[in-house]
């Protein structure tokens, strides 16, 4: 009997499990809600030079740009009209005392840390660091779920979320705002580790895809939900607040949620495995089937796993071997790529010169059809044709706004909306694709973000993390010229693309289970010839997406 089969003993389909995917579901909801805040709290209003104190009273006359509009980091040293030597008439200087804002949609960190012209790099610095904190979060709670089990995690996750996110909203300076933010993403990076882990393990093979996707849609919901709040609540400090204060309540309802069975078992916590098992059973309706199960069967049915997790795999055996090699560097650079991108058409949503809202509810909406097509193509035309149309459509979208002016604001909203639901597509087919490429050997029978061993699935969300770090930085090069941010991003996702050529088909292929199965592996033929140990086939058990379209986190 296999772990799943375990599983299916006391009801895999039961109400525990429905309870669970809820419980797990709605932090999600607030996941996205941090994940994409600084559109909104980071939003730039119009804003202009205060003149200087000593000006008389009537309005100051503003210096025009290039392009006729008001110039935003420059003002006259003295009034154009005032009687002064010649040479001096129409002198600028940079703003000494201050701006002005538009403050009719609200305020956020920029209206109230002067984060423009100069110091707008700062903003950008803010969502970079946040970001950071979600790749040091997985790779130091990654080890540490490992040694003291997912729950604590969960739970102590939520609990840092709820206490750093509400403490940024009473942030007394920029400094302090930016360090809290990275405990932020450090701490959703445990709740990722651990809603993918436990969702994965309380679901039955065939429950466990659309449980995955169901959970997925919640993260979709959230992007809803955020322009709502958003517009409700103008003041960055009492948004911040709303956010975060519901991950406190989350702290005390993931006392529900029970520990991984693997982890007990793997930890030498057996009996306490069994006695989760039973609870189960009896919840679902099925004690009797509980109570036939024993402290010797648990342990007989979960032999293989055990013996998997003493061996010690590390980074390098990712590049040891030619067909592997060649994996692990093309699904590198198409999740770096995926994240990269994503994040660039994300978080530039104000950049499109359209209504902030609804453009928000927009890219939130074009997640559903994106995860629907995705699906189909994935069943019908493979992995491999889905990931390379994904992200070679995503690059050349993005490269397309480079050609757009900007007083085309539609045409612009519709290539960006195109090439966000390509990138949510990818992101989507990668957790699955990833999961099926990488033995079992390597990629763990419980499926991680991240793990002590830097397992593949590991070194693969480390990378997407780089580039949804990354992806804020490089939007400063905008300075140099405003296509410069666009041709980066979409040539890395053409990139990305190309890479993804090189990558094995994995519809209908049994997977591999050791790394000398990853190099007999030959291209996929139309009718596949039955393999020899026809047998050995039948007990590998295929591993669905990994977790939730997060972003992500």
């Amino acid at each position: 009997m296999t772990f799943s089969s375990l599983v299916d003993s006391v009801n895999s389909r039961g109400p525990f499990q429905f309870l669970v995917a809820l419980l797990l579901g709605l932090p999600i909801l607030g996941m996205a809600n941090h994940n994409l805040l600084q559109i909104f709290t980071a939003a730039t209003p119009a804003h202009h030079c205060r003149p200087p104190p000593n000006a008389s009273a009537g309005p100051w006359p503003l210096p025009l740009g290039p392009q006729g509009r008001p110039e935003p980091c420059l003002r006259f040293v003295h009034p154009p009209n005032a009687s002064l030597p010649n040479g001096t008439q129409g002198a600028t200087e940079p703003c000494r005392d201050g701006w002005a804002y538009n403050s009719s949609t609200g305020d956020s960190i920029v209206t109230e840390w002067d984060l423009v012209c100069d110091a707008n790099k700062l903003k950008e610095m803010a969502q970079s660091v946040f970001m950071a904190g979600t790749l040091v979060g997985g790779i130091v709670l990654g080890g540490l779920s490992d040694r003291f089990g997912r729950k604590p995690i969960l739970s102590g996750s939520y609990l840092l979320l709820a206490a750093s996110g509400s403490g940024a909203a009473f942030s007394p300076s920029f400094a302090v705002y930016v360090v809290l933010r990275f405990l932020c993403g450090f701490s959703m990076a445990g709740v990722t580790l651990s809603t993918v882990i436990l969702n994965v393990e309380w679901m039955s093979t065939r429950l466990r895809a659309v449980m995955t996707v169901g959970i997925g849609y919640f993260y979709t919901a959230g992007q809803f939900l955020l322009p709502g709040m958003a517009y409700a609540i103008p003041q960055w400090r009492w948004l911040q607040l709303a956010v975060s204060a519901p991950f406190f309540a989350f702290f005390l309802l993931s006392w529900w949620v029970p520990e991984s069975i693997r982890w007990m078992v793997l930890s030498g916590k057996s009996l306490k495995a069994l006695k989760v098992l039973q609870w189960v059973a009896a919840f679902n309706g099925r004690k009797e089937a509980g109570e036939k199960l024993s402290l010797e069967e648990l342990k007989l049915d979960l032999q293989k796993e055990i013996s998997l997790a003493k061996a010690n795999y590390s980074v390098a055996d990712l590049f040891r071997t030619p067909v592997l090699r060649r994996v692990t560097f093309c699904l590198s650079l198409a999740w770096f790529a995926t994240g990269f991108a994503y994040y660039s058409l994300a978080m530039g949503v104000e950049d499109f010169g359209v209504n902030l809202y609804l453009l928000q509810v927009i890219f939130g909406g074009v997640d559903i059809p994106a995860k629907f097509i995705t699906i189909l193509s994935m069943s019908y035309l493979g992995r491999h044709t889905t990931e390379v149309i994904t992200l070679l459509l995503a690059g050349a979208s993005i490269l397309a706004l480079i050609f757009v002016p900007a007083d085309l604001p539609a045409l612009r909203t519709v290539l960006a909306v195109f090439g966000k639901g390509c990138l949510s597509s990818s992101f989507s087919c990668l957790f699955l694709y990833t999961s099926e490429l990488y033995p079992t050997v390597i990629r763990p029978p419980t499926p991680a973000l991240t793990s002590p061993r830097q397992t593949g699935m590991g070194m693969s969300n480390v990378l997407t993390r780089l580039g949804s770090m990354t992806a804020p930085l490089v939007r400063i090069t905008g300075e140099l010229h405003p296509f410069v941010p666009n041709l980066i991003f979409g040539a890395t996702a053409l990139l990305g693309g190309g890479a993804s050529l090189f990558l094995p088909e994995t519809l209908n292929q049994p997977l591999p289970e050791t790394i000398e199965d990853v190099e007999a592996w030959s291209p996929p033929k139309k009718e596949p010839e039955p393999e020899p140990e026809a047998e050995k086939d039948s007990q590998r058990i295929p591993l669905q997406p990994c977790g939730p379209d997060l972003h992500p986190s």
